[in-house]
């Protein structure tokens, strides 16, 4: 699995492989690139912008962000940000991770669903909102390279992702009317996610709103 695109390189350490290994084995594929593409669209976001971030902690949010998607980890009651922000503290008390650094790691997976997060104030949830976005719906696309996209995509291709992702936050949508999913359902999701330039002209330049969310 490659670890490193234009320059850019996952964290060392036990946390990082540990939560690899869990994504690996609950996530496809498609989920599984995503969060990896996810990951490296927010450094690369902090990198232009020479903004500092804990990227251990940026890491295992984003390999776990979603797995509250998935069926182990899907809540009949709980938003999936909040089911995989539950899953984050149960892997990071694991690890040994101390109360504060765990409750981050959960604050960061619910927060990339909520409204902006000022940079300055939370940059690791700012930073997974924005990647997210970039890689869900093509919404922050524009404050990419079109190089590096192109670079990010060949080291972890997109395949299926965008149908599949529409079905999950669907599925979401219907089961839990009330929760964030359903509610960019509701606004036109679907068709931001399938107009994503990344599975088109990749070279284009992509007109983008940070405010869009996913």
């Amino acid at each position: 699995m490659p670890t490193e695109v234009a320059g850019l390189r996952t964290p060392e350490g036990r946390a990082a492989r540990a939560a690899e290994l869990v994504c690996a084995e609950y996530a496809d594929e498609a989920l599984r690139h995503h969060s990896l593409r996810a990951y490296f669209f927010a450094a690369a976001w902090a990198r232009d912008r020479g903004l500092d971030f804990d990227g251990e902690l940026l890491y295992v949010a984003a390999l776990l962000h979603d797995l509250g998607l998935t069926p182990p980890f899907d809540s009949h009651t709980l938003p999936f940000e909040e089911a995989g922000g539950h899953l984050a503290r149960v892997f990071t008390a694991g690890l040994g991770w101390p109360v504060e650094r765990r409750d981050r790691a959960a604050e960061v997976i619910v927060l990339h669903m909520r409204d902006d997060v000022a940079p300055e104030a939370d940059p690791e949830s700012r930073l997974l909102q924005v990647g997210t976005t970039a890689d869900v719906s093509g919404g922050t696309l524009g404050d990419f390279d079109p190089a590096f996209r192109r670079a990010l995509v060949a080291a972890y291709p997109r395949g299926d992702f965008a149908a599949s992702f529409v079905r999950l936050f669907a599925d979401q949508a219907a089961r839990k009317p009330r929760c964030s999913a359903a509610l960019l359902v509701a606004n036109g999701m679907a068709d931001r996610v399938t107009a994503n330039p990344l599975d088109g002209d990749l070279g284009r330049d992509a007109d983008g709103d940070a405010d869009r969310g996913r």
